[in-house]
């Protein structure tokens, strides 16, 4: 029984089972799947440095895009200050796309909308409320590099702060 139930678990496991290419819904950001390293990202927040991975898979029978990342940020001095791992999954949803965030510092956003030129650019924006309302976009500027933004509109006012801004970089 414990064959049995370790054989299930590799073929539930295997990445040969995961879909090639996303479902129609999700065909317009597929320019954000790949296996991708940063350069330098600049952290609002601190004005200090990042800089890390990604890989981003389609997932579910091509009905979600799994985003994975790790992260490691370094202060004015270019000293590392920390790491963290990210997972973001980006899925269809009443005739948008909806993602939800998560990260190894505890914090979560589900994010509500994205506003999307197929190919070309997504922008996920979080939901109005009592916090602050967060803003992620990818941009791609070429087939091999993606430009990201993430910030917030603080509650209470209306302008659009960055906290990271850097590129990504399809990794060969």
């Amino acid at each position: 029984m414990r064959l049995i139930t370790a054989s299930a678990i590799l073929l539930l496991a295997s990445p040969a089972l995961a879909a090639k290419a996303p479902k129609p819904a999700l065909a317009p950001v597929a320019f954000l799947v790949g296996t991708w390293v940063s350069g330098e990202g600049k952290v609002a927040d601190t004005g200090g440095k990042s800089k890390g991975g990604s890989m981003m898979t389609v997932e579910s029978d091509g009905a979600a895009i799994l985003r994975r990342d790790h992260t490691e940020t370094f202060d004015r001095a270019g000293k590392p200050a920390g790491s963290f791992h990210q997972t973001m999954l980006i899925y269809p949803d009443n005739g948008g796309l909806k993602a939800d965030y998560v990260d190894g510092e505890g914090h979560a956003i589900h994010y509500i909308a994205a506003t999307v030129t197929p190919g070309k650019s997504v922008t996920f924006t979080s939901a109005a409320g009592q916090g602050p309302v967060f803003r992620l976009t990818y941009e791609s500027q070429s087939p091999d590099v993606l430009a990201i933004t993430f910030g917030m509109i603080p509650p209470g006012q209306s302008q659009f702060r960055p906290i990271a801004t850097g590129t990504l970089k399809r990794a060969k």
